[in-house]
């Protein structure tokens, strides 16, 4: 073979293996990991360095037949402290069997002063029970939410109304009503109905819970030992339920 002719199939050769290894490093794909990227945290909007709350209600706001710290207001409390490094003083207004004529003048009695940063509201459940006329719920409703609002500072968006609860769906409610339980279930949506329509119509925060009771005899544990009133577990649930409204009130 002529030297010159030797020196072009050698090229040739060469240009074929150059080819094959690049064909072969084509072939092989590389998997790249990409890097895990965590999304950034929405930090709590800014509340203020101390919190005045008011608690007003019956039986279901001083917590009958649970713990003192189990009650929605003291769970309420120590989720604020929890979610926020805020101080925040926790008065509660409330007594088993109150009806809104109680709660009023209880109210009254008291010299409270209107510097109040959050007030809850929960009331009703004794009017319907104790027999009152619808009436009077439909007028000292409203009295007692004004009331509520000028102790809040006059801050119609720092008072949160939560509704009644249902009875009925508990062992006690249906021992003591037997086939009117459908009866109290109606009055009580009666009363939760006025109270939502008035607070919407007057820009106040409403918050209903009250499906959360109506599982009372589906789920046991949302009941407390009386076979009554809300178990602490409820409450939890009640406290969950408000908080998006909480936190709005609580906005300086």
């Amino acid at each position: 073979m002529k030297p010159h002719f030797k020196q072009i199939v050698i090229v040739i050769f060469s240009v074929f293996l150059l080819g094959c290894n690049s064909d072969e490093s084509d072939s092989k794909t590389t998997t790249t990991t990409p890097p895990v990227v965590n999304p950034p945290t929405t930090p709590q909007p800014p509340i203020a360095s101390s919190v005045n709350y008011l608690a007003l209600g019956d039986s279901y706001t001083i917590g009958q037949s649970v713990c003192a710290t189990c009650r929605f207001p003291e769970q309420l409390k120590a989720s604020l402290n929890a979610m926020y490094s805020s101080a925040i003083s926790l008065k509660i207004i409330a007594t088993t069997g109150w009806t809104t004529t109680n709660l009023l003048s209880a109210i009254n009695s008291q010299n409270l002063e209107a510097n109040y940063d959050l007030v809850t509201l929960l009331i009703g459940v004794n009017n319907q029970y104790q027999h009152k006329s619808f009436s009077v719920y439909e007028k000292e409703f409203p009295e007692l939410v004004n009331k509520a609002i000028m102790l809040a500072k006059g801050e119609r968006k720092n008072v949160v109304v939560i509704s009644i609860p249902d009875y009925s769906y508990t062992p006690y409610g249906q021992a003591l009503a037997g086939d009117q339980s459908n009866k109290i279930s109606a009055e009580i949506t009666q009363y939760n109905n006025f109270a939502e329509n008035y607070c919407n119509t007057n820009q106040i925060a409403f918050v209903s819970i009250t499906e959360i009771t109506r599982e009372g005899l589906n789920n046991p544990i949302l009941v407390a030992s009386d076979g009554l009133h809300p178990s602490e577990a409820a409450y939890k649930m009640f406290v969950d339920k408000m908080m998006p409204k909480i936190k709005v009130a609580l906005q300086d």
